[in-house]
């Protein structure tokens, strides 16, 4: 104890410069935890979290009772698998190219132009969706009908829906996530670059033999981050690109969309409480097992 209180004295400015990024994730991400309660009760408001009757696991039952626990599921799954494999492969491309550009300038504003998406709310990406999508207003459907052909009715049509989700998370977020990847290749040591010249590699060869080695550790753990939302859907985006048009649930319903819509119904806050507690423990163990996957091939690449 004698040797703890002096380390705690000896850093002390440290550790004050420390406590309010404490603070703050104990207040704001780790008491939040305690309602975790809430997927075991019934709960009602005048006994509230604390107070409400003990529920067991019906909560959960009433989930996976739906008929719509598995696909709802499945689509979570592979919509984040699709958008974390494209994603990943479109911004490490973006990275590489922006640094291939000698034009300081283009280079500038082409950053700064793909950045831009990612400030735009999904409500006004929502929009922009139906003023391209629309069978009757819609600007792909009037250029269809100006070239003589019969308009495509998106909103009907769930199997182009994966398409659609996919291009838009993907034009909305490679600006940020091509950030983090220019940064790693930044600090890749350009004397490598210049030997690889000098050996007579071409741009290509550089590329796929320096750059791609060089950030993949950045990659990996991006990835494994990434993993952990897996079973999460972007509820943002699925509901103000599709909302409750339920001719496209087959395609586009994700686990969030349906504890929303089954909350609303039945302003059930233990059933919400349940599906959340779901989700993160699939995300915790998803998480595990990948970084151990990850670790078999390379400790240094892992997060923990």
């Amino acid at each position: 104890m004698k040797k703890f209180l002096k380390k705690l004295y000896k850093y002390r400015v440290y550790l004050l410069m420390l406590s309010p990024a404490v603070i703050y994730t104990l207040v704001f991400a780790y008491y939040p935890m305690t309602g975790i309660v809430m997927a075991f009760k019934k709960y009602n408001y005048a006994g509230g979290i604390w107070g409400s009757p003990w529920n067991g696991f019906e909560n959960f039952k009433f989930f996976f009772k739906s008929g719509q626990a598995a696909m709802v599921t499945r689509n979570t799954v592979l919509y984040n698998i699709l958008f974390i494999v494209c994603g990943t492969i479109v911004q490490v491309a973006v990275a590489v190219f922006l640094t291939e550009i000698h034009n300081k300038w283009f280079r500038k504003i082409s950053q700064s132009m793909m950045f831009l998406p990612y400030f735009i709310s999904w409500v006004i990406v929502g929009v922009m969706a139906f003023n391209l999508f629309s069978s009757d207003y819609g600007f792909i459907n009037r250029i269809i009908a100006a070239l003589g052909g019969e308009k495509v009715p998106f909103y009907t049509s769930p199997k182009s829906w994966p398409f659609i989700l996919l291009f838009f998370n993907i034009w909305k977020g490679v600006g940020y996530g091509s950030v983090m990847y220019l940064a790693a290749i930044m600090g890749v040591d350009t004397s490598i670059y210049e030997a690889a010249a000098i050996d007579g590699a071409n741009v290509f060869q550089r590329i796929f033999k320096v750059t791609i080695p060089s950030i993949m550790p950045t990659m990996v753990i991006l990835f494994l981050m990434s993993i952990g939302g897996i079973f999460r859907g972007n509820f943002d985006m699925f509901y103000n690109l599709v909302g409750n048009n339920g001719l496209l649930f087959e395609y586009t319903d994700v686990i969030d969309t349906l504890a929303m819509r089954a909350l609303i119904s039945s302003n059930n806050f233990g059933m919400s409480a349940a599906i959340g507690l779901f989700q993160s423990v699939l995300c915790f163990v998803t998480v595990l097992l990948a970084n151990k996957l990850v670790s078999i091939y390379d400790k240094d690449y892992t997060l923990f």
